[in-house]
């Protein structure tokens, strides 16, 4: 696979989406949580299950911009001996069922520095990795990571929240690809449901200055709240819900279950929020 081939997955299917006149699910896990099989098991059930584009976290000891329930997924997968070499190989087993689906692996440079960067990107990009979400690397340090990403051919993805003024965004749409990630609440992951009216007011405020897709993630928990951002963004993040189902789950089997049955629930929401 080259990597202008994998670059185009993303494209192809925001393209396909726009067509069928819908939002896009963007679902979030972290590899290796609660063991690396029954995250695996996971990750190979989502798209079937409807998400339409996958992140998945690379699993770091000090993940600073997340909330609890992520924070334990990435102590629990950590434990289970979860590394960088198995988070790429997850993608690789994907890969072998699913060709169509982009997958954005998701977390902070450390684990990625560590690795050696032109070794990850390098192997990332063989596996079929299509975006990367690096949330503590900002537009200044775009040398580091960024712009070798997407000579690999792999988006880089950035963050906007509604502190991103009109002065600093410039700088966060430049060498962005793939889409872009607006953060709808200020503060970690799972904090408080957005307002769906605040949010559409600042989505649009971002779109005026861009053409580049925008999902929208941060407090959307629920079906409901889901078609709502559905309904105005191109595409709807869900992470701490997903990962809390792992959490509540009395085994690892009942965790992909319970995530599974959730990502059906959102899917069918924001399929027919425009209806």
């Amino acid at each position: 696979m080259t990597a202008s081939n994998t670059a185009s997955r993303m494209e192809r299917r925001f393209a396909a989406l726009k067509q069928e006149n819908r939002a896009a699910l963007v679902t979030f896990v972290t590899g290796g949580d609660p063991d690396y099989d029954n995250s695996l098991k996971t990750l190979l059930g989502l798209p079937g299950a409807g998400a339409d584009i996958i992140e998945l976290g690379m699993p770091f000891t000090d993940p600073m911009a997340d909330g609890a329930a992520i924070q334990l997924g990435s102590q629990r997968a950590l434990a289970g001996g979860q590394n960088m070499v198995k988070t790429l190989q997850m993608v690789r087993e994907l890969r072998k069922q699913d060709q169509d689906t982009p997958v954005v692996l998701m977390g902070y440079y450390n684990p990625v520095y560590r690795y050696g960067v032109e070794k990850f990107l390098q192997e990332a990009a063989e596996a079929g990795v299509d975006g990367l979400i690096v949330v503590d690397l900002p537009p200044e340090h775009d040398d580091e990571l960024c712009i070798p990403a997407r000579e690999a051919g792999i988006h880089f993805i950035r963050l906007a929240t509604p502190t991103t003024d009109a002065k600093r965004l410039p700088g966060v749409l430049n060498n962005t690809s793939g889409f872009l990630y607006y953060v709808s609440s200020t503060g970690v992951t799972g904090a408080a449901a957005p307002t769906p009216e605040k949010v559409q007011k600042e989505v649009e405020a971002i779109k005026a200055h861009t053409e580049i897709p925008l999902a929208v993630g941060f407090g959307i928990r629920t079906p409901e709240q889901a078609a709502r951002i559905a309904r105005f963004a191109e595409g709807v993040v869900v992470g701490s819900a997903l990962v809390d189902c792992i959490a509540q789950a009395e085994s690892g089997a009942e965790g992909t279950a319970a995530v599974l049955q959730l990502t059906s629930e959102l899917a069918q929401a924001v399929r027919t929020a425009r209806d």
